[in-house]
C-alpha cells in the first residue's frame, strides 16, 4: 500500500510517501480502506516535536488520526458483517504507529464508527479528533448533562471563542444541537457568516474594545461556559462576561501561553477551568463522546463544508506536507488528504 511516513522529527520535508505492507486485522480489529484522511494540528505538532520529550515513540510514523474510508477486512471476535460498511475513524494513531495517511489502517473495531450513507466522507473524515475535544469542553461546565443531545442543554448560554476553527465549529454545532444559546466570535464580516452558519446565535468581535459590552448585550447574566482557544490572551475578558459558577474550556496552548489569574476575585465566583486535549481524555469520556458524536452526525446536526460554515481544503496524498503546513498556518476550514486515488 501507499503511505505517508516519517522516521524523525522535523518540519513537514521529512514526510515521505512511500509503499509499505498492507496490514491484516488482529482480534477485535478491522481493516480500513481510507477514502479520506482528517489533519488536525496534533499531527504537525507531534511530526514537528516529537511524541514525548522530543521524541518519536516509533521508528516509523504513520500520521493522522481522523478519516473515512470502508472495511475490507475483519479480525477473529469481529461480525463479518461489518465487511463493506463505511465507517469514520477516531484515534487511528493513538498510542500506534500506523495512522490514517495511508491506503489502509487497522483499528479496532470500536474506533470505526457507521457513518450513515447520506453523510459524506469529508464529513467523516473532519468530525474526529475535533468534535470529541469540543464534545468534552461542552460537558465541563458545572452541572452538565451525562450526554450532550437535543434539550439537554436547553437554558445553559455557551460562549465559543474561535467559532471558525475546527474544535470551535464543532461546538457551536454540538452546543446548538443540545439546546443552547450560543455566541461565538468573529472579528470580520466573513466569520461571522462562518459562526452563523454553523449555528451560533450571537457573533461579537473578542478582539474588540467593546467586547464585554457586546457578550453582555446578547447574553445580559453572562455565559455559562466559555470554550476557549486562547486562554492566555483573552483571560481578563472572559473574566468579565462569566457568569457566577461558570467555566472556561481550554483546548489550545497559543505555543507555550501562560495564564494568569486574580485567585480570589475567581474563588468568590466559584469559577472553574478545565483543560482539554482530546486524545489523552479517559476512555470513558472517549467512548460517551463517540456515542454522542455519532447521534449528531446522523442527525445532521454535525458536518462539514461551506454551507455549514467550515470549508473544506484538500490535498491528494503525496501532497499530505502541504497539508500538514496549512494547518500550521491556520488555514480557513478543515484540511482533509484524499487518498482512495490511487
Amino acid at each position: 500500500m501507499k503511505a505517508i511516513i516519517y522516521t524523525s522529527v522535523g518540519a513537514s520535508d521529512v514526510l515521505e510517501l512511500a509503499e509499505r505492507p498492507t496490514p491484516s486485522p488482529g482480534p477485535g480489529e478491522v481493516r480500513v480502506r481510507v477514502r479520506v484522511s482528517g489533519v488536525n494540528a496534533t499531527d504537525w505538532k507531534c511530526r514537528q516535536f516529537g511524541h514525548v520529550q522530543g521524541k518519536l515513540l516509533y521508528p516509523e510514523v504513520i500520521p493522522h488520526h481522523d478519516g473515512s474510508g470502508v472495511i475490507d477486512a475483519v479480525g477473529e471476535g469481529v461480525d463479518r458483517a461489518r465487511t463493506g460498511q463505511r465507517v469514520w475513524l477516531w484515534d487511528a494513531a493513538w498510542r500506534r504507529p500506523a495512522g490514517t495517511a495511508a491506503e489502509y489502517v487497522v483499528v479496532p473495531q470500536h474506533q470505526a464508527v457507521a457513518l450513515p450513507p447520506e453523510v459524506s466522507d469529508e464529513t467523516g473524515a473532519g468530525i474526529g479528533l475535533p468534535a470529541v475535544a469540543a464534545h468534552a469542553c461542552l460537558l465541563a461546565m458545572a452541572g452538565a448533562p451525562a450526554h450532550l443531545g437535543p434539550g439537554t442543554l436547553t437554558g445553559r448560554r455557551v460562549l465559543v471563542v474561535g467559532g471558525t476553527g475546527t474544535v470551535g465549529h464543532a461546538a457551536i454545532q454540538l452546543a446548538v444541537w443540545s439546546g443552547a444559546e450560543v455566541v461565538a466570535t468573529a472579528s470580520r464580516p466573513e466569520q461571522e457568516k462562518r459562526v452563523r452558519a454553523a449555528g451560533a446565535q450571537h457573533a461579537v468581535d473578542y478582539r474588540a474594545g467593546t467586547a464585554v459590552t457586546d457578550v453582555r448585550a446578547a447574553v445580559p447574566d453572562g455565559v455559562d461556559l466559555i470554550v476557549q482557544v486562547a486562554p492566555s490572551a483573552y483571560a481578563d475578558v472572559d473574566q468579565q462576561v462569566l457568569a457566577p459558577a461558570g467555566t472556561v474550556a481550554v483546548y489550545a496552548t497559543e505555543g507555550r501561553g501562560q495564564v494568569t489569574l486574580p485567585t480570589a476575585v475567581l474563588m468568590g465566583r466559584n469559577t472553574r477551568y478545565q483543560f482539554v486535549l482530546g486524545t489523552t481524555l479517559p476512555a470513558a469520556a472517549k467512548e460517551i463522546a463517540v456515542s454522542d458524536v455519532a447521534t449528531a452526525v446522523a442527525a445532521g446536526a454535525l458536518t462539514v463544508g461551506a454551507d455549514s460554515g467550515l470549508p473544506v481544503l484538500r490535498f491528494p496524498l503525496e501532497r499530505t506536507a502541504e497539508a500538514h503546513d496549512a494547518v500550521k498556518a491556520g488555514s480557513v476550514g478543515k484540511v482533509l488528504v484524499d487518498v482512495a486515488m490511487f
